[in-house]
């Protein structure tokens, strides 16, 4: 198999687009106007049948290019119609143009060398009462707990109410990756690919807000937010249960994006989500390339 090493302008966008979303492991992190936004000068690797595509979120410093998972961009790696089995992937690392690099690759790229970190997935192909059953007791008490707060699911809030909610929650944000997660809300939103979702208690204050994406019958739980009244009144709870009941008896996913922290892998378990890894790569990281580790 001969793999091409594209530079960002010689990517045919809507071809690209295509393969993607026919990819039996399509992600929404991996369609050209998403990698625009989170890495502007990406380059590609494709086979030269074009059955196999990695996107390469690619930087450069002191005129040293290098390789970096983006921001708001939990998997990448292959993707492809056909299986993809370890051969294929050890050729398409070969032929990476950076020898420092951090990949994620998705959960259909599995390779025996990578760190596997948990990502909690649920089938809603069940009706809400069946989804419902597989609730921890943890997860149907601060439901009830919602409930008796009276609290509102506000649909598709504003793009400036939900930054705003975001910067006054996470302070340490920096200036770039705000405006990055501001271009990226909006052209997704521009796309309906993107969804922003919140929550209100009984005085009309948001308390709680999520930003999810849904491409290839994926729901994606991309970026959330709770101040302490949300977390208080279990808002986030409330919240995905609204999403579950409201898409349940379908033949969706709804991707909680995974955790290795334990506290937020019991949450997203609490909701019956099981575990699919995706595996990380790394080679030669040094510190004046990638800043302190």
């Amino acid at each position: 198999m001969v793999i091409r090493h594209l530079l960002h302008e010689e990517i045919d966008k809507k071809k690209w687009d295509e393969n993607i979303s026919k990819a039996k492991n399509g992600l929404v992190y991996a369609l050209s106007w998403y990698l625009d936004v989170v890495s502007p000068n990406w380059e590609a690797l494709i086979s030269d049948d074009f059955k196999f595509i990695m996107p390469v979120p690619i930087k450069k410093k002191f005129k040293v290019p290098y390789i970096v998972q983006p921001l708001f961009t939990q998997q990448l790696g292959i993707f492809s119609k056909e299986p993809i089995n370890i051969e294929i992937i050890k050729d398409f690392i070969k032929k990476l143009p950076s020898n420092s690099y951090q990949i994620n690759l998705n959960a259909h790229n599995y390779y025996p060398d990578a760190a596997e970190y948990p990502n909690y997935i649920l089938s809603l192909d069940k009706p809400y009462d069946d989804l419902a059953n597989m609730y921890s007791k943890n997860t149907v008490r601060n439901i009830k707990k919602a409930v008796n707060n009276n609290l509102i699911i506000t649909e598709n809030i504003d793009i400036e109410n939900f930054i705003l909610f975001y910067e006054s929650v996470n302070k340490k944000l920096k200036p770039t990756d705000c405006g990055c997660m501001h271009d990226l809300i909006r052209y997704g939103i521009e796309r309906n690919i993107l969804y922003l979702k919140g929550v209100t208690d009984n005085e009309n204050n948001l308390i709680a807000a999520l930003c999810q994406t849904e491409f290839n019958n994926r729901i994606t739980y991309l970026i959330l937010v709770s101040n302490d009244a949300g977390k208080k009144s279990s808002a986030m709870f409330y919240l995905i249960d609204s999403i579950i009941k409201q898409n349940s008896t379908t033949n969706k996913i709804l991707d909680f994006e995974g955790s290795a922290i334990e506290g937020i892998a019991r949450f997203y378990k609490g909701f019956g989500a099981k575990n699919r890894p995706y595996y990380i790569i790394k080679h030669l990281r040094p510190s004046f390339l990638v800043g302190k580790m």
